[in-house]
């Protein structure tokens, strides 16, 4: 069985299957609004130049997380 991670921990090209949200509040909301539900394969596919934010291929939607926010993303690769 693969450990769990906060999304941030996967690399680009890789691929993480979401297993929990630990955000509160509106970022919370948003985040399940965007699909980022359990079980939902998400794939990193880039940072920005300065690192922050990246990526993520969510859906078929590309979608950039800061990663203050994902760290609360918790991801099995």
């Amino acid at each position: 069985m693969n450990k769990i991670h906060s999304l941030n921990d996967i690399k680009p090209g890789q691929k993480a299957t979401v297993k929990e949200l630990v955000s509160t509040g509106s970022i919370r909301r948003r985040l399940l609004d965007i699909g980022l539900v359990e079980n939902t394969e998400v794939e990193c596919l880039g940072r920005s130049p300065a690192g922050d934010p990246c990526a993520y291929l969510i859906r078929g939607a590309v979608i950039a997380i800061r990663s203050e926010d994902c760290r609360n993303i918790l991801v099995q690769a």
